[in-house]
């Protein structure tokens, strides 16, 4: 199987580069791996202990991040290495303070992980909730590297617990141990015979309680929000603007802000058709000019999580698409949170449904109504907000448990 997985890798790599011609993000992926083995050893000296924490993502690094800069205060004798395979976490956190080297990952092909595992001699791996990459835990095997997995959460559907992927089991048994969110994900991962497995909880929630204690703030947002209602839609697209197309119409009084979670021009100019409303965007207009705006769109990225804390209301996006977009942010601000219909696969937003801290909507009718009811009726507002923010900062310590059972690998 091993075989048929590295031409699968080597036919992937190249329709990617096919499609860097005529594919913007296709290209950010190829031309950000060119010439990695002189960054990288260029990074590092021949006797510095590295942690390499890799994430697929910005989403799985946000959920790894509070462990990465844990780890950077605990050891600081360490340098950290963080590889991203998608270029939306790498362009976004190219920067990032909390490495000492950012990087694309090579595709895994055993050459290249071969070469990257013999230079780079991590004293640790450190991979964010997926990421199985058969020849990079080849080798990482190969040379004794710690290989820990975190924040880590199983579902019956995929593919390590289909009949046809034995070959794939006995590789994640040979991973020195898994940090698994929740429940069903540690007796899953137990039933395949994998036992070096702790129940430590969702990374996220530390997260988010250090942004809440943090409290940056923003006068020009917090002018535009004085006085009034607010409702603040994070992370959306089209089928979510849809829904919120003609709300102001019912509730005249409200303010709304967007947050797109794509900001290209066309992505704005495309939101403002869809509402169809006099707005303010974030970046061009001046802000004592937002001021008699009911909308304003937040067309940059960078914000949005520091902004929640002056809306009443929040509605997240992703859930009339591939997925919701994080509700805990807003949900750590002590409000209710809406969303769309496809939220199974997020624990935390089928517990705030469950306890009525969270609302589920499939249209533009069942959004009016769920505000008409927080907006009008005061204990239902008031057990929303308390219920939301409880169950986020209940959920924490899950950095803590990790960072304590990293010790014996160090």
């Amino acid at each position: 199987m091993s075989f048929l997985y590295n031409i699968a890798i080597a036919i992937y790599t190249l329709l990617i580069r096919i499609a860097a011609l005529f594919n913007g993000k296709a290209k950010a992926w190829v031309d950000g791996r060119k010439g990695w083995k002189k960054d990288m050893s260029a990074a590092f000296a021949e006797d510095d202990k590295i942690a390499w924490f890799h994430a697929a993502s910005l989403g799985e690094f946000e959920q790894g991040k509070p462990v990465i800069e844990e780890f950077k205060r605990t050891y600081p004798e360490y340098r950290i290495l963080l590889t991203f395979f998608s270029p939306s976490g790498y362009l976004q956190k190219k920067n990032y303070e909390g490495a000492d080297k950012v990087m694309y990952l090579p595709p895994d092909c055993p050459a290249n992980a071969k070469h990257f595992i013999e230079t780079l001699q991590p004293a640790i791996a450190i991979f964010i909730k997926y990421e199985f990459w058969y020849n990079y835990l080849s080798y990482l095997k190969k040379y004794n590297v710690p290989t820990i997995f975190i924040s880590v959460i199983f579902r019956k559907n995929q593919i390590y617990f289909k009949w046809y992927a034995a070959w794939i089991r006995r590789r994640l048994r040979r991973i020195d141990h898994f940090f698994v969110q929740d429940e069903q994900s540690y007796e899953m991962i137990r039933s395949i015979g994998v036992d070096r497995v702790t129940l430590s909880g969702d990374t996220r929630f530390d997260r988010v309680a250090d942004i809440l204690a943090k409290k940056q703030e923003n006068r020009n947002i917090q002018k535009f929000c004085e006085g009034h209602k607010v409702l603040l839609a994070g992370s959306t697209w089209p089928p979510d603007e849809s829904i919120l197309a003609g709300l102001l119409e019912r509730f005249p009084d409200l303010k709304l802000i967007v947050a797109p979670h794509e900001v290209k021009a066309e992505r704005i100019t495309e939101l403002l058709s869809t509402l169809k409303v006099s707005a303010a965007r974030y970046t061009v207009d001046d802000p004592p000019n937002w001021l008699d705006k009911q909308v304003l769109i937040i067309d940059t990225i960078g914000i949005l999580s520091s902004i929640y804390r002056y809306a009443d209301i929040a509605y997240i996006g992703g859930a009339f698409g591939g997925g919701l977009h994080n509700i805990q942010e807003p949900a750590v601000n002590a409000m209710p949170v809406i969303f769309g219909p496809k939220y199974y696969n997020f624990k935390e937003a089928i517990d705030l449904v469950n306890s009525k801290g969270a609302f589920s909507i499939n249209s533009s009718a069942q959004l009016n109504d769920v505000l008409e009811t927080l907006l009008t009726n005061d204990e239902a507002y008031s057990r929303a907000c308390d219920t939301s923010q409880k169950y986020m900062l209940d959920n924490t310590g899950a950095t803590e448990k990790i960072m304590d059972g990293l010790v014996a690998f160090l």
